[in-house]
């Protein structure tokens, strides 16, 4: 198993992300990502779901509106231990060189210092986490791309 330290910077292909912050959070199941403008729309007679991810504040935020129709609604409690219901959406995420499938859930987190936690269930049986640690799948990622150049 990889080792992952407590926070790190990851790639969203999907998304159009790059070297993104994310904090690894051992406490929740479900890993999330800061959206907004999130709503339900048809297209063409598919529900999908239409959001944008970030907040105009971040160096990284575009104006663009994702639209998937692999989601679903769950009940996920929050940082207050309060359910509520949220959109989950099927993408994938790079970490360490490796795409892994993840489920985001989709929540305002414009007050958070990460704009992407990433919980237990990305985690299990692929990475142990190292608190002490910190950007591990960054630096290799660093690593590998200077001995490409040479």
């Amino acid at each position: 198993m990889l080792v992952i330290g407590r926070v790190d910077r990851a790639d969203f292909p999907e998304l159009f992300l790059k070297n993104i912050s994310i904090k690894i959070d051992t406490g929740a199941y479900t890993s999330t990502i800061h959206s907004h403008h999130i709503r339900e729309v048809t297209v063409d007679g598919i529900t999908q779901v239409e959001f944008k991810v970030l907040d105009p504040t971040h160096r990284k935020y575009s104006e663009q509106i994702f639209k998937t129709g692999r989601f679903k609604k769950k009940y996920v409690k929050n940082s207050f231990g309060i359910s509520e219901e949220r959109y989950l959406i099927e993408t994938t995420i790079i970490l360490f060189g490796n795409e892994y499938p993840i489920d985001l859930s989709l929540s305002e987190r414009s007050d958070m210092r990460y704009p992407i936690l990433i919980g237990r269930k990305l985690l299990k049986n692929r990475f142990i986490v190292d608190p002490s640690r910190k950007n591990l799948s960054y630096k290799l990622k660093k690593e590998k791309n200077s001995k490409d150049k040479t």
